[in-house]
């Protein structure tokens, strides 16, 4: 089984994929959404990519504002991670993903990429990095549960 970390935007959705040990995260995809509101396609390519990877569980970007309060944007990453339930038959879990579009800028930046090329992967990239923090909050919760036992 793998953990699938996903971006969801107004225009696109960033996809990330697990190793199949759950230790790495790494950007595959950029889902282009062709209207705000219509979800379709979008969700059809995510259960695509879901059997394609054996995936058992996603983690999907939770947009709280800088003070911890919830906006617009998470009542509509609420209704995705609805429609995400329903369509993949898979748990979806929320995950907080305040500056990892920053993070990710950052990254391109510091590994040379062009500016005028970012686009293409800021997405994936901040998919991959919410998928990781999950993944690394996963391994020290077992970690430290382990230790108590």
């Amino acid at each position: 089984m793998r953990i699938m970390g996903l971006d969801f935007g107004s225009k696109t959705v960033g996809v990330a994929i697990s190793d199949a040990l759950l230790l790495t995260a790494q950007g595959i995809e950029t889902v282009q959404r062709k209207s705000p509101g219509k979800l379709r396609r979008t969700l059809a390519r995510i259960e695509e990519l879901a059997g394609q990877y054996q995936v058992g569980r996603i983690v999907l970007g939770f947009p709280k504002n800088m003070n911890n309060t919830e906006g617009e944007r998470c009542e509509r990453t609420l209704e995705f991670k609805e429609m995400l339930e329903r369509r993949c038959g898979l748990p979806v879990v929320l995950w907080d993903e305040r500056l990892t579009t920053v993070a990710a800028d950052r990254a391109l930046s510091e590994s040379g990429v062009r500016k005028g090329d970012w686009k293409k992967y800021v997405d994936q990239i901040a998919a991959a990095l919410i998928l990781q923090g999950y993944l690394d909050a996963r391994a020290f919760e077992k970690e430290r549960e382990d230790k108590e036992a």
